[in-house]
């Protein structure tokens, strides 16, 4: 293949999940100082909330490495770089830290197309977050003897999951693909208003077969959906 030549855009998106975590120094600043470094941030935040797909967490209180998190979605890359360095440029950057960024991208899934009838995530390139109460995130890495199974075993493992993802229609699944441009070859994101569902769904799935090839799920960061109006409550 010529990389050369010019092609079409694929109609994928490149996801990007980024927790932060605010550093003591922060809390030491006065008060005016926070909110006004605050009220700027907010500004970017809505500046490219124009520009791309842009979703607010806390996790304050959840998890005790990290406070917030930007679920971003967009055709470019370069996006994700141009808004950092606006974010870092507010006053904010000496105080804060990123704990994880995880970037995938969407695509098919080989699996859900071959369960006739059901219109869910996988059947689509195109992320659109319901802006459910909570989200639910991890990385995902499989077993090297997963990738060694045929296609028809790996397909009867995958519609039981599938079968058990649709008892529970308060859940949605986002999963997204990072093979050779992350660490982790997925990111799965769960969208509920009801934690309890989301638990008792991967209870369910846990005795599954499909389970035994799982190397890596974790760090599961379960995170509260914010408006962007509420990052100077969270933050200052």
């Amino acid at each position: 293949m010529n990389y050369s030549m010019s092609r079409e855009p694929s109609g994928r998106q490149y996801i990007n999940y980024a927790f932060y975590k605010l550093t003591n120094d922060w809390y030491q600043l006065s008060s005016l100082k926070r909110k006004n470094i605050a009220q700027k941030l907010t500004t970017i935040l809505t500046k490219y909330d124009k520009k791309l797909t842009l979703n607010l967490y806390s996790t304050l209180g959840v998890r005790a490495e990290c406070d917030l998190m930007l679920w971003r979605v967009s055709d470019s890359l370069e996006i994700f770089e141009d808004m950092t360095i606006e974010m870092l440029n507010s006053g904010i950057g000496p105080y804060l830290n990123t704990i994880y960024s995880f970037l995938s991208m969407t695509k098919h899934s080989q699996y859900v197309s071959k369960n006739k009838n059901i219109d869910q995530e996988g059947t689509r390139i195109k992320i659109n977050p319901k802006k459910k109460k909570y989200l639910i995130v991890y990385p995902f890495v499989k077993k090297v003897d997963w990738y060694l199974l045929s296609k028809k075993q790996r397909q009867i493992m995958m519609t039981e999951h599938i079968g058990t993802g649709h008892k529970y229609p308060s859940v949605s699944i986002n999963t997204s693909y990072s093979f050779g441009i992350d660490d982790q070859e997925q990111m799965v994101s769960f969208e509920t208003d009801y934690p309890e569902d989301f638990l008792d769904l991967v209870e369910e799935m846990r005795s599954q077969k499909a389970r035994a090839y799982t190397e890596r799920d974790i760090p599961i960061i379960t995170c509260i959906h914010k408006s962007i109006k509420d990052l100077k409550k969270i933050i200052s």
